[in-house]
């Protein structure tokens, strides 16, 4: 008889409750932030593309309504802007006490292993607007790099249009490039590349992928060059 008034008890304070499906849900709901479903978001696109990315498919992820990620991003659009926010911000800008040219070389180094990182969603960041506070600010920091050169600010802003037209065409190649462009044309056999075009065929091998940073770093190299002679004046 004790041992069920004990029993009893346990249950009346609530020791020995199961939680509910409502509380279940309370907790979910509590659980749920802007940055746990921006990092949601970036795990789909990096596994399966832009085109999978829904508020559905991030419920079924996150255990929640559809409707509940409203709250949060009122619109896909929205929700990119955090998406692209996440990984342009985690650019690392090498602060000053190296070599301002070794500094340099390691950011450019750094956007290109960023954009292969998320090949799924640079084709996305290359065209899109950085006009968010995290984007407006990492881009701040980039130009403050150039500034740090001792270039005057029309030099600065020059030089980081430069640099960032090679870093985005770089990554654009390696992320969906050539090989990966949209095409209806039948292919030109091999063979008939060889016949005919000589130039092409002699610099294929080049073209393959585990010639790719090789081809970077040249590239790199060049630009650099230029820059370092620029400030010798």
């Amino acid at each position: 008889m004790q041992a069920r008034k004990q029993a009893g008890a346990g249950r009346r304070d609530g020791r020995h409750r199961k939680p509910t499906a409502r509380s279940a849900d309370r907790k979910k709901k509590q659980a749920l932030s802007g940055d746990r479903i921006a990092a949601a978001a970036l795990d789909l696109v990096d596994r399966q593309g832009l085109d999978a990315l829904s508020f559905r498919r991030l419920g079924e992820m996150l255990g929640c309504e559809a409707m509940s990620l409203y709250h949060y991003y009122p619109s896909k659009a929205h929700l990119l802007d955090a998406v692209i926010d996440r990984v342009f911000g985690a650019l690392t800008v090498p602060p000053p006490g190296v070599d301002w040219i070794q500094r340099l070389r390691e950011a450019c180094r750094n956007y290109r292993a960023m954009a292969l990182a998320h090949p799924r969603l640079y084709p996305l960041m290359a065209v899109h607007r950085m006009n968010t506070r995290v984007g407006v600010r990492k881009l701040d920091e980039v130009i403050g790099l150039f500034r740090d050169g001792g270039f005057d600010d029309a030099t600065a802003a020059r030089l980081f249009r430069s640099v960032g037209y090679y870093l985005t065409g770089a990554a654009l190649d390696e992320t969906a490039g050539y090989a990966k462009g949209p095409s209806a044309a039948e292919p030109v056999s091999d063979a008939e590349i060889a016949r005919d075009c000589p130039n092409l065929a002699a610099a294929a091998p080049s073209f393959r992928p585990d010639r790719f940073e090789r081809t970077f770093e040249a590239g790199l190299d060049l630009l650099l060059d230029g820059i370092a002679r620029m400030r010798r004046g």
